[in-house]
């Protein structure tokens, strides 16, 4: 009856501890911007820029062609997008931060769903090819767009990013399919910041689950 009693309590006291906590973080003492274009709803509302989350799997067999899907909800509520140009290709340097922590540092990074956008043609992606040893890594997915439009696939994610922020790049992207991040995976200090932008956007995706699941069982 005993313990009853304090499984009681925590149930009662953990939502407000958790929101206790994400609201005094230091992470949480400034809000994470959203990037793109803007406008308003017809109530007022600020709505944010959708980004496209719809992209093409290769298959190993060049006899298959590639699939055209959209990335589920449940597994990629919040993910980061690494965009590659082609002529950066044979350059590890662009992504050193990124292997940096993968390769040295997985248990920092290893939670985060990292997906790779890279350009193909002919069913191939040469990109995809010379990064292949980063397949042992189970949070990195590749996902491809077609070389012929890959440039305007890519200038969605382009917009309002920071001017020093290079063609090959990191987008983190919300549950809402928003921008709220930009990082050159070039530097390890970046991908901290990534690491950090990204539990905090997973506290409030959290915190917001709590308060609806707490509000539907007051209202039933």
């Amino acid at each position: 009856m005993k313990n009853k009693k304090w499984l009681l309590l925590l149930i009662i006291i953990f939502p407000s501890l958790f929101w206790l906590i994400l609201e005094t973080s230091t992470i949480n003492s400034r809000k994470l911007p959203h990037y793109g274009k803007k406008e308003l709803s017809a109530v007022g509302d600020t709505l944010f820029q959708k980004v496209n989350t719809s992209f093409y799997k290769l298959s190993a067999q060049d006899s298959i062609p590639p699939v055209l899907y959209t990335l589920p909800e449940d597994s990629f509520g919040v993910f980061a997008l690494i965009i590659l140009n082609e002529k950066y290709r044979k350059d590890a340097f662009r992504i050193g931060g990124l292997t940096e922590f993968l390769n040295y540092k997985k248990s920092k990074i290893e939670h985060i769903p990292l997906l790779i956008l890279t350009p193909f043609s002919n069913g191939k992606s040469s990109i995809q090819n010379d990064l292949k040893q980063l397949n042992e890594h189970k949070n990195v997915h590749f996902v491809c767009w077609k070389n012929s439009s890959y440039d305007s696939l890519t200038t969605t994610y382009f917009i309002d990013k920071p001017y020093y922020i290079d063609y090959s790049f990191v987008v983190l992207i919300d549950a809402n399919r928003n921008i709220r991040g930009y990082y050159d995976s070039r530097y390890a200090t970046e991908m901290k910041r990534l690491i950090d932008e990204y539990q905090h956007l997973r506290l409030k995706e959290e915190k917001r689950k709590i308060l609806e699941t707490n509000e539907i069982k007051s209202n039933s």
